[in-house]
């Protein structure tokens, strides 16, 4: 066995190390993965030698790692705003994001509607929000778990503390575009109603993908 030891720059936090260590376990003879967020490097334990080249591929779908010699990043970064690969990443963190909120937000209405319909309008709108914040940050605490490996109080923490703002703008999006359409009525009946729910998700998908991308792209903050 042997050691290689290579310098990546943009790591902030074990979610950070956690991914990196788990992309670079995918690297063919890598037995091991050790990474020090301190002196912001990966130790590899390997059964063959393995190039800068292995490791910038295994590291390709989260950009804001790269690898440093002499002082200098290996790979050129692209412009802020023009990362494509950020962009593919942000934007499947927001549907995983919007798949949670939906699922919460539209079961409170349809339920409201169907044994209390005399809650007011206000109420409805403010309970759905609350229950679609409540099922994607169970959504994003499961992926995290389960995908990241990470463990449950660490995962809740960071689907807390890294998705909540996002969260929150979405479902005021959704909200306030359902209500606009069909006047936060569900009436599955009604075509208006379907095409009033597809608008209103595609615009709580569009209103924080910007900002997530930010925070990826900055300071490489995302739940998964």
């Amino acid at each position: 066995m042997e050691e290689a030891i290579f310098k990546i720059s943009g790591m902030t936090c074990e979610g950070c190390a956690a991914t990196v260590t788990k992309s670079l376990k995918q690297i063919s003879g890598v037995q091991e993965v050790s990474v020090d967020l301190g002196k912001a490097e990966a130790r590899l334990t390997v059964r063959e030698k393995v190039s800068p080249s292995q490791v910038i591929e295994a590291l390709q779908p989260y950009p804001a790692y790269r690898i440093i010699e002499n002082g200098h990043q290996v790979q050129k970064a692209p412009s802020f705003w023009a990362d494509v690969n950020t962009w593919k990443r942000a934007s499947l963190n927001t549907l995983n994001c919007l798949i949670g909120c939906s699922i919460g937000d539209f079961g409170m209405i349809i339920y409201l509607q169907a044994y209390y319909p005399g809650t007011s309008m206000t109420a409805q709108m403010i309970l759905a929000i609350i229950a679609g914040l409540c099922t994607s940050v169970t959504m994003e605490t499961m992926l995290l778990k389960w995908r990241e490996k990470f463990t449950w109080p660490a995962a809740f923490r960071t689907a807390i503390s890294m998705s909540f703002l996002s969260m929150i703008a979405m479902e005021v999006v959704m909200n306030a575009t359902d209500f606009m359409i069909t006047g936060g009525k569900a009436a599955f009946e009604n075509p208006v109603y379907w095409s009033a729910l597809v608008v209103s998700m595609a615009a709580g998908f569009l209103a924080p993908l910007p900002y997530n991308y930010y925070k990826l792209r900055k300071y490489n903050r995302a739940c998964h």
